[in-house]
Order: C-alpha cells, then structure tokens, then sequence
C-alpha cells in the first residue's frame, strides 16, 4: 500500500474525529427572525423556521415535552451563539419528549434549528415576559471543549 495514500487517509479520519460543529439543514430558514420580531409580528412568524442560539438559562421537563430558555445571542458562521455579542431578547425552545436537565444545564450555549410555533406569556422575576417558542427540529449543546478548530497549521521543519 503507498505510504502517502495511508498518510491521507489517516489524515482525514484524524481531523473528522476532531471538534464537532452542527450540521444544520438550512434550507428554508428565514434569517431575518430574531426572537425580538417574532414578538413583535407572531402571525407573520407563525410556522417559519429559524436557527437561534445562546445561553441556556433553565430546564423544565413537563408532561411530553422538555422547555429550555434561552437568552439569545446572534451567531457565527459554524451557528455558535457569540456570547460577547449584545442579546438578543429571550425565547424558549420546545423539545418533544425529555431531555435531561443536568445535561441541558444553566450557562451551557446551545444552538437549534426548529419551526415558530407559538408566543408564551411567562415570568423574568415579578416582570411580564413573551417568549418566542421554536418547536426544534434538531438542538446542538455546545459543551466545553467541542468547538470547532477554524485554523490548521501544517509544517515541516528541522531542528538542530
């Protein structure tokens, strides 16, 4: 077998096993949705699909479903909320089925790509809120340490 066809395929499978980013299918998102125009025009947004992210701020499993809120923050090219960035209001993601809160946990960023399905009244302290709910269609947990590496280096030296 020719050593450089070994080195290749050794190659890729090693920087394929490296960081994870998600693969969202966005086709038919609509970009312009931020969670601050879906509570200003719901019916407009009503049934559209998005991809928002930020910082995951509470967990609620009920009955069939699993709530996260999220402080939304706007993304990057690999849909990684930027957590430097100015927020972009609140919203909740609705998850069929459970998922667990100790891994869906307060501070974590998390991205999703779901349809608008409905506006929520809730509570942030005393103060009235409206939430946004995305109905996801697939949730990408950014934990510490999967981020995906932008830059590769490759050299050849000599030392002496």
């Amino acid at each position: 077998m020719n050593k450089l066809y070994l080195f290749t395929v050794l190659l890729f499978a090693w920087l394929s096993g490296c960081a994870t980013s998600p693969e969202f299918d966005t086709t038919g998102v609509d970009n312009s949705l931020t969670p601050q125009s879906v509570i200003a025009e719901p019916a407009n947004s009503k049934g559209k699909m998005a991809i928002w992210g930020g910082s995951i701020l509470s967990t609620r499993n009920l009955e069939t479903t699993t709530q996260i809120e999220v402080l939304a923050y706007p993304l990057n090219a690999s849909h990684k909320p930027m957590l430097d960035s100015s927020p972009l209001g609140r919203f909740i993601i609705e998850h069929q089925g459970y998922l667990e809160p100790a891994t869906y946990k307060k501070g974590l960023s998390i991205s999703v790509l779901g349809d608008v399905s409905k506006i929520q009244k809730g509570k942030v302290g005393e103060s009235d809120y409206t939430y946004p709910v995305l109905g996801a269609r697939k949730i990408f947990l950014w934990v510490p340490g999967n981020e995906p590496q932008t830059s590769f280096h490759f050299g050849i030296g000599v030392r002496l």
